[in-house]
C-alpha cells in the first residue's frame, strides 16, 4: 500500500479539463500522476471528430507517443490508467510491461494478444451498463481472455450511465457512476 506512479491517458476527446480533474483526484491521495498529450494539444468536442483525428494519426503513431511518453518510469513499476481510448493504450501498454503494477480501466478497453501473459497484475475495469463502445458479449469475452493471460480482472459496471459517464462536461455525465468509480479506483489504487 502507498505511492503509485499512474500513467494516465485521454480518450479521443483529447486531453481536456476532466482527465486534469481526475489526475488532482488521484494526486490528492498521494499518487504521482502523468497525463501525456497524445493528441499533441488537439482537443474536440464530439466523439465523431476525436475519432477522425484519431484515425488520420494512426494507432502506429499513437501507441509510440504512448511508449515514449511511459518508458522514462516504466522501470519505477507504473500503473496504467485511461479513459475510453486511453483505457486501451493503457491496457496495451500494460500487457507489454512486465514491471506494470496495476491497471485501470475507466469506459475501455482493447484488444488482447494470443501470447499475452503477466503475473497476476491487478486489473480493474468501470464501464457503462449498456455501453455503445463495450457490448456484454465483448466484455464477457475481453473478461475471459484477460484471465488467461494471468490478470486479476474486477469489472464494474454502471447501469444507465452514458459511455463516459466521468467527465462532467460532456453529456454522458453521471454524478452518482462518477462518485462511485473514484472511491472503487482509490480503493483499488491503495491496494496496490
Amino acid at each position: 500500500m502507498g505511492l503509485m506512479n499512474i500513467m494516465l491517458f485521454h480518450s479521443t476527446f483529447g486531453l481536456r479539463p476532466a482527465v486534469h480533474a481526475a489526475a488532482d483526484r488521484l494526486r490528492a491521495a498521494g499518487h504521482e500522476v502523468r497525463v501525456p498529450d497524445l493528441f499533441e494539444g488537439h482537443t474536440f468536442d464530439t466523439v465523431e471528430e476525436g475519432m477522425a483525428f484519431k484515425e488520420q494519426v494512426g494507432k502506429d503513431e499513437l501507441l509510440k507517443r504512448a511508449v515514449l511518453a511511459a518508458a522514462p518510469y516504466s522501470d519505477q513499476g507504473l500503473v496504467y490508467a485511461g479513459f475510453s481510448f486511453g483505457a486501451s493504450v493503457a491496457q496495451t501498454l500494460a500487457l507489454g510491461d512486465a514491471k506494470a503494477r496495476g491497471l485501470l480501466l475507466l469506459h475501455g478497453t482493447s484488444d488482447i494478444a494470443e501470447n499475452a501473459s503477466v503475473d497476476e497484475l491487478p486489473v480493474q475495469l468501470h464501464v457503462a451498463d449498456p455501453d455503445p463502445f463495450e457490448s456484454p458479449d465483448w466484455l464477457n469475452s475481453w473478461y475471459l481472455q484477460m484471465q488467461r493471460t494471468g490478470a486479476d480482472v474486477e469489472v464494474y459496471r454502471y447501469p444507465g450511465a452514458g459511455h463516459l459517464y466521468t467527465d462532467a462536461d460532456l453529456p454522458d455525465f453521471d454524478q452518482a457512476a462518477a462518485d462511485l468509480t473514484w472511491k472503487v479506483s482509490l480503493g483499488f489504487l491503495a491496494t496496490l
